[in-house]
């Protein structure tokens, strides 16, 4: 008689289950996000000239209730077995790596754009933030995109400044505008 050989047994791969629960790292980012939004509503001062029931409080307390609800309803979802669907684009190679260099392009414009609100004023940083991202996202037009992005953010801040009651740093043009 020969003895038998054993059966090799298969150790589940470290972290595997990690691997095909992955969406549970997203329900972590909007529950997150969810209670940011949630207290940051609570904790915020409300003036005394509200008038009505809906005050600068709602709409953030509406979406971060949401988050929370999304959060909830996502995990219950993926830990029952459902997956999320492999991106299968039409005209996207997902065997290619990705373009990291557009992506730090715009990292960039929408930092510089934080950094200069400030001193140079919107219109400026705006149109600047317009200008770099088409750049960033391949358009070449150097005689027309800076003047559509220019256009686009004086439109912006008109429209955010006059319109809606927004007030947006002018900067410098503060006084020409």
């Amino acid at each position: 008689m020969t003895a038998a050989t054993p059966e090799p047994t298969t150790a589940p791969k470290r972290g595997s289950w990690l691997r095909e629960h992955s969406e549970l790292g997203v329900c972590v980012l909007l529950l997150a996000l969810g209670v940011l939004v949630l207290t940051d509503a609570l904790t915020m001062s409300v003036d005394l000239t509200q008038r009505g029931p809906v005050g600068p409080r709602t709409v953030p307390l509406v979406v971060g209730g949401g988050l929370l609800v999304i959060a909830v309803l996502l995990a219950v979802d993926v830990l029952r077995g459902g997956r999320g669907e492999a991106e299968g684009g039409e005209d996207i190679d997902l065997a290619e790596p990705a373009d990291w260099r557009t992506v730090l392009l715009l990292a960039g414009v929408f930092l510089a754009n934080a950094v200069l609100i400030g001193p140079l004023g919107f219109p400026v940083s705006g149109a600047l933030l317009f200008w770099g991202s088409a750049y960033a996202l391949g358009s070449r037009h150097y005689d027309r995109d800076p003047l559509i992005a220019a256009g686009l953010s004086l439109v912006t801040y008109f429209v955010f400044d006059n319109l809606l009651g927004v007030p947006l740093p002018g900067g410098p043009l503060m006084g020409v505008l």
